[in-house]
């Protein structure tokens, strides 16, 4: 699991082109929901080392947010090989979290 978010956003072609199952969070170091939401995933994201995982820094007029429309944080997307499968936004519980990656990985 990726601890620290990304001050540089990838382009939104780039992580179009991510082959595989990718989780994209984003939010910030300084919000609350952003701190509330890392032990859920911490958790959760033991059990899929395959995930890949990008956590990106968004604030207004971050492009790579905007594409997403990201509008709360944390905000988390789920592709995989470059096509939207789900999102969550300000996750609160496991089984959420947990319904989400079985999905991404193919373990439904």
């Amino acid at each position: 699991m990726t601890t620290e978010y990304a001050s540089t956003e990838p382009t939104r072609e780039a992580v179009d082109a991510l082959q595989g199952p990718v989780l994209i969070e984003f939010g910030t170091s300084w919000c609350g929901h952003c701190a509330a939401a890392q032990p859920l995933l911490a958790k959760i994201m033991a059990d899929y080392p395959q995930v890949q995982h990008l956590k990106i820094e968004d604030a207004a007029g971050r492009r790579l947010g905007r594409s997403f429309q990201v509008k709360l944080w944390p905000t988390l997307i789920f592709s995989r090989d470059g096509k939207t499968l789900s999102r969550l936004v300000r996750p609160t519980s496991i089984s959420e979290l947990e319904e989400a990656f079985e999905q991404l990985t193919g373990e439904c």
